[in-house]
């Protein structure tokens, strides 16, 4: 998935350290310890430098910090208004960087939704976060390792509430934004895609449910008439079978969990999320703050690297 750019195309690589009271800053003061990660680019860290130091003695050349200051005490492992308000605050100096082209792209560790928005935010999440901040309406997660990629048509929504949401225009939003970024970040000329249909077996031909037959494969075939190659829907419960999806080069899922429960079993060390839509490359790992085991030196550093491999190569 990843190849050492040329070094006149190093970019600035923004990372937020997420809720400093979780495992953001161990996964990334790892994560940078690694040559293979570090030599991809020029990192600026934001975040509180006494807490990332906690996990690392060493400094980097190619490696700045912005300190920023804290509300309060924080303890590791104890999630609080306090630490919420520093992962919140570490999201806006980032925008602020973004902005101002001090940074070309974000590598963004973890953060809890629930402690941010008990501190007063209507929080769904980074992706949501960052696509209001820069005014793009069109705009998905990404979820890949090599050459599986998951795209999911709808994001952080209660399961009751998909079907409705999946209107022929989303589908085909979605699989056009698909397209369009398999072209552009990881030249692909011609994208083969796959689609999962929303219902156990696909709807059966309509025995298990309709929307295949009245939102799905519509989306599909205005797809096809856009040039688009697309298969499907396909159960999603054989689709990720390593043998079924290799011919692709990304699948869609109509929601959350159908398509990240599939790809996080397989590859969750090592997997990247990335948003797609946004005017610069945002990635981020998949897990959560795990509080239970924050500054125990436990973390897996693994899809930390990644991600910032990742934001380095494609920006």
């Amino acid at each position: 998935m990843h190849t050492k750019p040329p070094a006149q195309q190093k970019k600035i690589i923004g990372i937020t350290l997420g809720d400093p009271s979780g495992i953001g800053p161990e996964v990334t003061a790892k994560a940078l310890a690694k040559p293979s990660v570090r030599r991809l680019g020029t990192f600026k860290i934001i975040g509180h430098a006494d807490i990332f130091y906690r996990f690392t003695q060493r400094q980097y050349k190619n490696c700045t910090f912005v300190d920023m200051p804290k509300t309060g005490p924080i303890h590791i492992g104890q999630p609080s208004s306090i630490s919420a308000t520093s992962s919140i605050n570490f999201l806006h100096k980032a925008l602020e960087l973004l902005k101002n082209r001090e940074m070309h792209g974000l590598v963004t560790a973890p953060v809890s939704k629930e402690a941010i928005c008990q501190i007063g935010y209507n929080f769904q999440g980074h992706t949501e976060f960052l696509a209001n901040a820069f005014g793009v309406k069109n705009f998905d997660m990404m979820f890949l390792h090599k050459n599986i990629r998951v795209v999911i048509v709808t994001r952080h929504m209660p399961l009751h509430k998909v079907p409705r949401a999946l209107t022929p225009q989303k589908i085909l939003q979605t699989i056009e934004l698909t397209n369009d970024s398999l072209k552009k970040h990881f030249r692909i000329r011609h994208p083969y895609l796959a689609m999962t249909g929303l219902n156990p077996h696909a709807g059966e031909g309509g025995k298990m449910g309709t929307e295949e037959i009245t939102q799905i494969k519509p989306a599909m075939q205005m797809a096809t008439k856009k040039g688009i190659k697309i298969d499907g829907p396909f159960a999603a419960d054989t689709l990720f079978c390593p043998k079924m999806c290799a011919p692709y080069d990304a699948i869609i899922s109509m929601y959350h969990d159908q398509g990240l429960i599939g790809i996080k079993a397989l590859y969750f060390n090592k997997l990247v999320n990335m948003t797609i839509g946004l005017p610069f490359i945002r990635t981020s790992p998949p897990h959560g703050t795990a509080y239970n085991i924050a500054g125990k030196n436990k973390a897996d550093a693994s899809a930390m690297a990644e991600a910032i491999k990742l934001a380095a190569i494609l920006s």
